[in-house]
């Protein structure tokens, strides 16, 4: 019998999938635990339908993300910090003070997808990665003064 899978399920399948199942296995469990779909006509067209929807969406995120990479390449985060002699900062610039950063300038980037390998602890530029999305990397320009 085929089916459509409505969720993963382990060993047999991933949602969307679209498999030939034997029927007292689609009958007896996946059915009345609302797993599966019989795999009609009308189902599987509904299934491209939202395949597409959802291919359209992801395209548009990357779409998204590679405009605010090329942004986010041409400007320079200014982070204001006290700072002692030889350029030693007290304390560290970290992801969270960047991303902070960034939103005053109106830029929305979550702390979690700057890619800092060491917080940053002397005064300068640095050139920080941020994963925009899996597709998508941004090299950051972050200038640390002293206040």
């Amino acid at each position: 019998m085929k089916v459509i899978f409505l969720q993963d399920v382990k060993g047999q399948g991933k949602k969307g999938d679209v498999k030939e199942m034997s029927e007292g296995y689609v009958r007896n469990f996946l059915l009345p635990k609302g797993l599966v779909k019989p795999a009609s006509e009308g189902n599987i067209k509904t299934l491209e339908v939202q395949n597409a929807a959802e291919q359209k969406r992801k395209d548009k995120e990357r779409e998204d993300a590679k405009a605010l990479a090329a942004k986010l390449e041409a400007a320079t985060v200014i982070v204001k910090t006290k700072a002692g002699e030889g350029g030693r900062l007290f304390g560290s610039i970290t992801s969270k003070q960047i991303a902070e950063s960034l939103e005053k300038m109106g830029y929305r980037v979550d702390k979690r997808k700057i890619e800092l390998d060491e917080p940053i602890r002397a005064l300068g530029v640095t050139h920080v990665p941020v994963k925009l999305h899996p597709e998508v990397k941004a090299k950051l320009n972050v200038q640390t003064v002293e206040e």
